[in-house]
């Protein structure tokens, strides 16, 4: 699309006729004895729209439709209300709240909450995004019962559908997942944000998320699947968004501290304050971690703090600071053979492995209502981190470290800022409602990378050695800038009260470049320098595109929908594929950027109280996939993995969720009981359809379990909450050639394999008493021996086998 068609198509978007609202919908909300009661939510349900009660207790819709509607009204520690209302005019409706008459938990009063507005998946409109058509998903922290101080990925993401997870014991510092297909290291597939804005180190030279909130700080958890590459980025993963808590609206300060104590010695303490004053709102943690892992040679500590500073200018505009700031040292154990882990899973033979991340990000947000139908945002961030790597990793994972080498050092800092903007206006395209979005982002990043030898020491020491070692032969230093442009733009059609279309855009112009040199060394047998010289390697990769996606919604009725959505996507080439030497696997010099397209089909909904549900069926394309296939080096015969574009790949399956409520059925009066079952099954089928690599041609696609099943019981009596949760995973392939596991030490065992189908199962319960609360629970029940990932790097290489059975017990005090 050229610069002028572009304007073209953006002046017939906004020549198009503003109509103005039918009808208002209006009232206050009081309890029995005629108080105010503020921060009501108040949900239209036929609409989807969902507003609070100020302060004054009032409550406003606008551009109510003529029809009859259903008001469903929710506030903490009063009963739900329905209220069935006919609009034919401007209305007022005044309505009433009773109180409850006992004492329930918060988690339970989240939980009837969460089955009155079906937040499992996100509304059509919800601030300055659009979600119509789209598979969504959301994690309501407030509803788990789990190891939520360690961010235990199995239970925090147990409802969302067909995630693979990398899973090992470090308190959970950083997440590991995909889907669909997607390599789950560092959640690089998908694009990451906090309460809306990218926390990854560079969204497209680099996008690996070494930070992870802490779950006792979350809300919710947004996952936007498909379509999400129109609002979100071109990435095949889709959006994950981590909400934060909100101030108390009810209280000036508000003070939660949380300890934890858990197997291995950890130890964690998570302290938050809160409140509003005023016109002035805060939210604010700090979060320390420790332990020693269940292996020799492993050991962790963390620092987090995160600050959320909220000003209400005016009733039309809002601005917001947030500032995060984390640090964190890991010993790491190193990888195992295949041998090594069935001999003994807690075996290591790496003691001088370190890894040290610092990251700082900062933002501030603007938000502007124009008018009751047009909202406006504008989020500045920026980034200031940095990743240190440090140990001893080589081809042939069984070999001893030799203490005399240097160890191998990597630094990588991150540099970057960014500005998105969004303008949201409801509208009318004759007598039906229609809603546009458009938004621009402006990215730019100046990244550094340097790789060379360590010291011969066992500390954590990283800093670079080369007048110790000026023959190391992994030796680079680069320089990363990055330019990404974006506008993007959606449109809802609503062509009838249930029928609604919804197509989209997303402009990319990225610029990526590579500034530096490695050297070039050669040795003679006996290990003296033949040649020692410096290489400069400067590259430039600039491109544009255009990415159209359409979402589909038909509502059979308020409480079932069917939606569809296509959506093109795009992954360019990280810097890490153009300029890493890692002894392990090799990068194919004529490595280029992957496209293709993803496409889902579902319906969802609820039956009456009972069940919620989602089913759908997925495609997946890709085009010039990226991945990893096992060679051969012709000088020495040692096998090696080498990464490169494999081919097209085509995957597909059936994703299924319920939750049946097992309490409306056996005791539906009690209000004090909870009883839930649920499964979250995904079975997933996929195939290179085409290579030109040898031996990939009708293989399965790497990091895809056929079988991706979670099920378990959420109960509970009062204040006494449980959770049972069984996992099992199918065995799944590593490589696109599909290559088997090596049993013996030559190099490439332990890298190179399938990784093998397990079982897991977790237990949790919690008791909350007045101002306290106590959590405990079990990982791995059945204390089964499993791993999921061989690494080709750090931590590894080789297998990184997953914590065995572990204890963990948190207390907690809310003032």
């Amino acid at each position: 699309m050229t610069l002028k068609e572009f304007s073209i198509f953006m002046a017939l978007v906004f020549s198009l006729s503003f109509g103005t609202a039918q009808h208002s919908l209006s009232g206050k909300v009081t309890n029995i004895d005629n108080k105010a009661i503020s921060d009501v939510e108040v949900y239209l349900t036929e609409l989807e729209r969902l507003v609070k009660t100020d302060a004054q207790g009032f409550y406003t819709f606008m551009n109510v439709p003529t029809g009859d509607y259903k008001l469903i009204l929710f506030g903490y520690g009063f009963r739900v209300l329905e209220k069935t209302v006919t609009i034919s005019e401007n209305t007022a409706l005044n309505l009433k709240l009773e109180s409850l008459g006992e004492q329930l938990s918060e988690v339970v009063i989240t939980q009837q909450r969460e089955q009155i507005f079906a937040l499992k998946q996100l509304k059509k409109v919800e601030g300055t995004a659009i979600y119509a058509g789209k598979k969504s998903e959301v994690v309501l922290l407030d509803n788990i019962t789990g190891n939520l101080a360690a961010n235990n990925p199995r239970q925090i993401y147990n409802q969302v559908v067909g995630l693979n997870i990398y899973d090992y014991g470090d308190a959970g510092l950083q997440l590991n997942i995909g889907g669909r297909g997607l390599d789950p290291n560092r959640t690089a597939n998908f694009n990451v944000r906090q309460n809306g804005y990218d926390i990854s180190a560079d969204a497209l030279g680099y996008p690996e998320s070494y930070y992870t909130p802490p779950a006792e700080a979350l809300r919710e958890i947004q996952v936007v699947r498909g379509a999400a590459s129109l609002q979100y980025g071109p990435q095949f993963g889709g959006l994950i968004n981590f909400k934060f808590k909100k101030p108390n609206p009810n209280k000036k300060i508000e003070w939660v501290s949380r300890q934890t104590l858990g197997s291995f010695d950890l130890l964690t303490s998570f302290n938050s304050l809160s409140g509003i004053l005023g016109k002035f709102s805060y939210y604010t943690y700090f979060n320390y971690k420790e332990g020693n892992g269940f292996r020799p040679n492993s050991n962790f500590n963390s620092r987090n703090y995160f600050g959320h500073f909220g000003y209400q200018l005016t009733q039309k505009t809002k601005l917001t600071f947030e500032a995060t700031l984390l640090n964190y040292l890991a010993k790491q154990p190193g990888g195992l053979t295949d041998a090594q882990f069935l001999e003994d899973p807690t075996f290591s033979n790496r003691n001088r492995n370190w890894f040290n991340v610092d990251w700082k990000l900062f933002s501030l947000r603007l938000d502007h209502a124009f008018s009751v139908n047009t909202d406006f945002s504008l989020n500045l961030f920026t980034l200031d981190a940095s990743r240190k790597a440090l140990g001893f990793r080589t081809n042939r994972v069984s070999q001893d470290d030799d203490l005399n080498e240097p160890r191998e050092l990597l630094v990588d800092n991150f540099h970057n800022w960014g500005a998105e903007s969004r303008l949201l206006t409801r509208y009318h395209i004759g007598t039906k409602d229609a809603v546009f979005l458009i938004g621009s982002k402006y990215y730019q990043s100046n990244n550094d990378q340097r790789q060379g030898p360590g010291s011969i020491m066992d500390t954590a020491d990283f800093t670079f050695a080369e007048t110790d070692f000026p023959n190391y032969e992994r030796q680079s230093q680069f320089d990363f800038p990055n330019l990404n442009l974006v506008v993007f733009g959606e449109n809802i059609f609503n062509l009838s009260k249930k029928f609604s279309l919804t197509p989209g855009f997303r402009y990319e112009y990225i610029k990526t470049e590579s500034e530096g040199s490695f050297r070039n060394i050669v040795l003679d047998l006996a290990g003296n320098p033949i040649l020692n010289e410096e290489v400069p390697d400067n590259r430039t990769f600039e491109r544009g595109f255009l990415l159209l996606g359409l979402g589909a919604s038909y509502k059979l009725s308020p409480s079932m929908e069917f939606y569809g959505n296509f959506s093109q996507n795009y992954r360019s080439v990280t810097f890490n594929d153009i300029r890493v030497v890692n002894p392990s696997f090799q990068v194919d010099e004529n490595i280029t950027d992957e496209d293709g397209f993803t496409a889902d089909l579902g319906a969802r909904g609820r039956w009456k109280d009972n069940l919620s549900y989602d089913l759908s069926v997925f495609g997946l394309l890709y085009d010039n996939r990226l991945g990893e296939i096992q060679d051969v080096d012709p000088t020495d015969d040692s096998v090696f993995r080498r990464r490169g574009n494999i081919g097209t790949a085509f995957i597909y399956g059936l994703e299924s969720f319920m939750d049946w409520n097992l309490k409306n059925w056996i005791a539906p009066s009690q209000e004090k009981i909870k009883l839930n079952y649920f499964m979250n099954l995904a079975i997933t089928d996929s195939e290179y359809t085409k290579s030109d690599q040898n031996n990939v041609q009708g293989k399965k696609v790497e990091f895809i379990p056929q079988f991706n099943l979670k099920t378990g019981l959420n109960f509970g009596y009062g204040n006494l909450l449980g959770s049972l949760q069984y996992t099992y995973i199918s065995d799944q392939f590593t490589d696109a050639s599909n290559a088997e596991p090596l049993f013996g030490n030559e190099p490439g065992a332990g890298v190179v394999g399938t990784i093998p189908a397990y079982d897991i199962m977790d237990f949790s319960l919690s008791y909350t008493y007045k101002k306290w609360k106590l959590e405990a629970g079990i990982n791995n029940v059945l204390d089964n021996s499993y791993f999921t990932r061989r690494a080709t790097g750090y931590p590894g290489p080789g297998i990184i086998p997953a914590e065995p059975r572990t204890f963990y017990t948190t207390l907690q005090l809310k003032l």
